[in-house]
C-alpha cells in the first residue's frame, strides 16, 4: 500500500519532497562513449548500437514511403480518428500562441521590436519500447509546423522485426515529420545531434526517453545542440479534499504510476479519510492492470501525505513543482491561482491528467523533477528563435547619445562612446 505520511513538520519535507535517486556516474561514461562513436562512425555505429541493444539488424535507416504507406493501412479508423481530432486541437491551442509583436518608439526616433524565426531543423525523438508514444509526435511536430520549422526530423527505435510502429509512422506522416529514422537511446540523439551519412545533423533536439536518452541529450547541449528541456521520469501529483472522489485519484496515480517504474506520484490531502480510502482504491485498481508491475514499482517511491490546511498543501507542492498537477478540490480556481512552480495543471474532478498527455489541446512535453520552478513545457515558443531589431533616426542618435556616451566611458568603453560620436559629427546628408 502507498505509504501515508501524516502531518509532517517543515523540517521533514525535504526528505518527502525527494525523487527517485540513480547514480548517473557509469551511465555518462557509457553514453559519451556512445556519442563519440557515431560522431566518428556514423551510420556504421548506428547499425552496431541497434544490434547491441534492440537486438536488431537494422539495413535500412530511413523509414521509406512504402513503409509509411503499409503502416497507415494497419491503423485502424477508430485510432485514425482519434489523432485527427487530437491533432486538430493541439494545434487549435498552439497556433494561438503565435503573434507578432508590436514595434515600440523607446525615445523619439528610437524604434524597436522582436520578430519570430523558426529554428531550421528540429529533431523529435520518440520511444517506442514499453509504449510506442505517438501522442508525443503530436505535441512536438504539431508546433514545430505551426512555427515554420523547415527540416522535422524524427527517430524512434525498430521493435525485434525492424519495424516502426504503425502509429508512430502515421502520425509523423499526418503531422508533417520530413524524415524518419530507425534509430533509439543514446545512439538516435547522437545522430541527431552531429549528423551522419543518412541523419541530418539538427540544431535543437525535443522529447523523452530513459535515463540514456536524457544523459545523451544533456551532454550534447555541452557541444552547442540545443534541447528542449532537462527531463526525467514522469511524474503526478493531486491535491484532493474531502469534495474529491477516491476512485477517481487512485485512477489519475496509477495512471501516471504505469509510465514506468521510475515514475512518481504524490497525494497531497487535507483529510485522513480521503488518503486511507485513496490508498485502498490504488490497491483494488492495480490489480486490474496490465502495466501492475511497472506500477507497483513506481508506488515504492511514491506516497501520501496529510497536511493540516490548504494553505500548507499549497506552500509543499510549490516547493516540489511537479510536472502534472491535478487540484481535485471545492476551490480548485482560487488554488490554482496560488501555484507557480508546476508544468500542467488540471483542473475539478473531470479532469484527469491523461485527457491532457492526449487530446485536449495543451503539450504534455513538460518539466520535471522540479525543473518547473524554472522551466516552462514545450510551446511554439520552443520552436522559434526572437530576434531584436531597432532602427534610429539621426535624431533618435542625437537624443540617446549623451546616455551611451556615459555610459560607454564609465565602463572604459571608449570605442563604444565613438560609435555615437562619429555619426553625429557627419555631414547629416551623407547618411540616411
Amino acid at each position: 500500500m502507498l505509504p501515508v505520511y501524516k502531518y509532517p513538520e517543515k523540517k521533514d519535507w525535504k526528505v518527502l519532497l525527494q525523487r527517485p535517486v540513480f547514480d548517473t556516474s557509469s551511465l555518462e561514461a557509457s553514453v559519451s562513449n556512445i556519442l563519440k562513436e557515431v560522431k566518428q562512425r556514423g551510420d556504421e555505429a548506428i547499425r552496431k548500437f541497434a544490434s547491441m541493444f534492440d537486438k536488431v539488424t537494422i539495413t535500412d535507416i530511413q523509414v521509406t514511403e512504402e513503409e509509411i504507406e503499409t503502416a497507415s493501412n494497419e491503423v485502424d479508423d477508430a485510432l485514425k480518428a482519434a489523432i485527427i481530432e487530437a491533432k486538430s486541437n493541439i494545434e487549435r491551442f498552439h497556433a494561438a500562441q503565435l503573434k507578432e509583436e508590436e514595434a515600440i518608439e523607446t525615445m523619439p526616433g528610437i524604434k524597436c521590436w522582436r520578430k519570430n524565426v523558426a529554428i531550421e531543423k528540429v529533431g523529435l525523438y520518440i520511444p517506442g519500447g514499453t509504449a510506442p508514444l505517438f501522442s508525443t509526435i503530436l505535441m512536438l511536430a504539431t508546433p514545430a509546423k505551426i512555427a515554420g520549422c523547415k527540416e522535422i526530423v524524427l527517430c524512434t527505435p525498430p521493435n525485434k522485426e525492424g519495424k516502426v510502429h504503425p502509429a508512430i509512422l502515421y502520425t509523423a506522416s499526418l503531422v508533417g515529420v520530413t524524415q524518419i529514422f530507425k534509430a533509439g537511446g543514446a545512439q538516435a540523439i547522437a545522430g541527431m545531434a552531429y549528423g551522419t551519412e543518412t541523419i541530418p545533423q539538427v540544431y535543437k533536439i525535443f522529447g523523452p526517453g530513459n535515463q540514456y536518452v536524457t544523459a545523451a541529450k544533456q551532454l550534447v547541449q555541452k557541444d552547442g545542440v540545443a534541447i528542449d528541456m532537462p527531463a526525467g521520469p514522469s511524474e503526478v501529483a493531486v491535491l484532493a479534499d474531502e469534495s474529491a472522489d477516491a476512485a477517481f485519484v487512485a485512477a489519475d496515480l496509477l495512471s501516471q504510476a504505469e509510465h514506468g517504474s521510475d515514475s512518481q506520484v504524490v497525494l497531497v490531502t487535507t483529510s485522513e479519510n480521503f488518503a486511507l480510502a485513496t490508498a485502498g482504491e490504488v490497491e483494488l485498481q492495480l490489480k486490474e492492470l496490465p502495466r501492475a508491475a511497472f506500477a507497483a514499482k513506481a508506488l515504492e517511491q511514491s506516497k501520501i501525505i496529510v497536511v493540516k490546511e490548504t494553505g500548507e498543501a499549497i506552500e509543499f507542492l510549490n516547493e516540489y513543482a511537479p510536472e502534472h498537477l491535478i487540484i481535485s478540490c471545492e476551490d480548485d480556481e482560487i488554488i490554482a491561482d496560488k501555484i507557480i512552480n508546476a508544468g500542467s495543471v488540471f483542473l475539478g474532478n473531470y479532469s484527469p491528467e491523461s485527457v491532457g498527455d492526449y487530446a485536449s489541446g495543451t503539450n504534455h512535453t513538460l518539466p520535471t523533477n522540479g525543473f518547473a520552478k524554472a522551466f516552462s513545457g514545450v510551446s511554439v515558443d520552443s520552436f522559434v528563435k526572437k530576434i531584436t531589431y531597432q532602427k534610429l533616426t539621426r535624431e533618435g542618435l542625437k537624443n540617446i547619445s549623451k546616455t551611451v556616451q556615459v555610459m560607454a566611458a564609465a565602463e572604459g568603453l571608449d570605442a563604444h562612446a565613438n560609435a555615437v560620436a562619429i555619426r553625429l559629427l557627419a555631414r547629416p546628408s551623407n547618411v540616411m
